[in-house]
């Protein structure tokens, strides 16, 4: 048949949607792994935990808050409760920051995952560059709202 002009294959249609859900198949074991072992640091690991890492210095805690981030990960909405937790122990915004950017973007949890679905060298790449925007975004958010202010 035609749909919008163009000449439609069925037998293609069916064995790309074949080909879609043998892949979903495939991939739906590693993610939901990847979910539950990301939850298990969630619970096992206390934001007081992270209060200890913390030296105060300005130029360090953005590094070790990218570090420990890029670990542990999560999703945005426990970081929410993090980063609350973790200002009001005293921890810089910056440091903060980085922390929260590299929770969301980085993932060492979930790279064996990521590899394995999107080739090494991808995986790879897109975590060297969200750990190092993470830092970026830290310094850069921290200067904004300290000029804002």
């Amino acid at each position: 048949g035609k749909v919008y002009g163009m000449v439609v294959d069925k037998q293609k249609i069916q064995r790309s949607v074949r080909r879609s859900t043998n892949m979903m198949g495939r991939t739906l074991p590693i993610v939901i792994g990847v979910v539950l072992l990301v939850s298990m640091a969630i619970v096992f690991i206390p934001p007081s935990t992270y209060t200890k890492v913390f030296s105060g210095n300005t130029l360090i805690d953005p590094l070790i808050g990218a570090m420990l981030g890029s670990i542990v990960a999560g999703n945005p909405i426990n970081s929410y409760i993090i980063a609350g937790e973790l200002l009001s122990q005293g921890i810089s915004l910056v440091a903060v920051t980085a922390f929260l950017v590299a929770w969301v973007t980085v993932g060492i949890v979930q790279f064996p995952a990521e590899s394995m679905l999107l080739g090494k060298k991808f995986a790879i790449v897109r975590n060297t560059v969200s750990f190092v925007s993470s830092l970026l975004v830290a310094v850069l958010t921290t200067a904004m709202i300290e000029m804002i202010l």
